[in-house]
């Protein structure tokens, strides 16, 4: 499908979306602000420029301004783009929740959570943007200090394709990843979960509320090897696991979500997480209009 049927779609999604609720998480203007650009425009041409891996708000706005002139000619000058993104920021997350929804459970759920990077290493130590959302944690799988939030994902197991999100959401980068399961184990029915080793003191919790919490099996204290049924477990945890990693990878390689350096304010996080992430669910949930995942 070419990229105007694509555009024009979205765009329909989009204000279909807005019309029906969206709308009450966009902050209001002055009565003398100048809407003339919509913000049904806004945050389509946003997605549109992710979607096509423009990484940067920067480079949406050039190839906008270059190529998409007759499709927006009410399109502000650069600070004011930037500007009325930020205002839309609260739009994605409850956007990226539509997107989600699906009908009753049916795969296991996999479980896992990787680091939104605004800072790394060094850097980490100054960090201060977005303080009620970021802090400084440490990834272990990564060997890094960093200064961000932690994206979680707890999916439904699809044979054969990516996961399919039931909960996404952030936590300041060092809260434990067990943490999130913790708070969503009352609302969840019954199922089997697989996570890593961070899950793996909730398995109690997790029997009580009737789920089936799988994890590798960590060594005890001043064992050095694991037995061989041990081991084994381990291994096909870590294989049924396998496709939420494979699911964090497309959504970085399609957005370049992990990479956050270039965000400035609260606002700005919140545009960068979930807007890449409402522009990585366009792209998996209709893939015969925008592309297959």
């Amino acid at each position: 499908m070419d990229w105007q049927i694509q555009l024009i779609t979205l765009y329909e999604m989009v204000c279909k979306h807005y019309q029906e609720g969206l709308w009450i998480h966009c902050q209001r203007f002055s009565p003398y602000c100048d809407l003339s650009f919509t913000d049904e425009e806004v945050i389509t041409l946003f997605l549109f420029g992710i979607m096509n891996k423009h990484s940067q708000i920067k480079n949406i706005y050039d190839e906008a301004h270059r190529h998409l002139g007759d499709w927006f000619p009410q399109l502000p000058s650069y600070p004011g783009f930037v500007q009325r993104v930020n205002k839309v920021c609260d739009v994605f997350a409850p956007l990226v929740e539509i997107l989600s929804a699906r009908g009753p459970i049916s795969g296991a759920w996999l479980l896992d959570s990787q680091p939104i990077i605004l800072a790394q290493q060094g850097r980490s130590l100054n960090a201060r943007v977005a303080p009620e959302y970021a802090n400084r944690g440490y990834c272990a799988s990564k060997k890094l200090y960093y200064y961000g939030v932690k994206l979680h994902i707890l999916g439904q197991q699809q044979i054969g394709s990516l996961p399919f999100p039931d909960y996404i959401g952030i936590t300041p980068a060092s809260e434990n990843d067990g943490k999130v399961l913790e708070h969503l184990l009352p609302y969840l029915p019954e199922n089997r979960a697989y996570g890593d080793k961070a899950y793996e003191y909730l398995k109690p919790i997790a029997t009580a509320q009737g789920i089936e919490l799988l994890t590798p099996i960590k060594r005890l204290k001043g064992q050095e090897y694991l037995d061989v049924v041990d081991q084994w477990l381990s291994r096909a945890v870590s294989q049924v696991r396998q496709p939420i990693e494979s699911f964090f990878n497309w959504i970085n390689e399609k957005t370049g979500i992990q990479k956050a350096s270039k965000v400035r304010s609260s606002s700005g996080l919140l545009v960068h997480v979930f807007g890449r992430l409402a522009a990585a669910l366009f792209l998996l949930v209709f893939p015969e209009i925008f592309g297959s995942a």
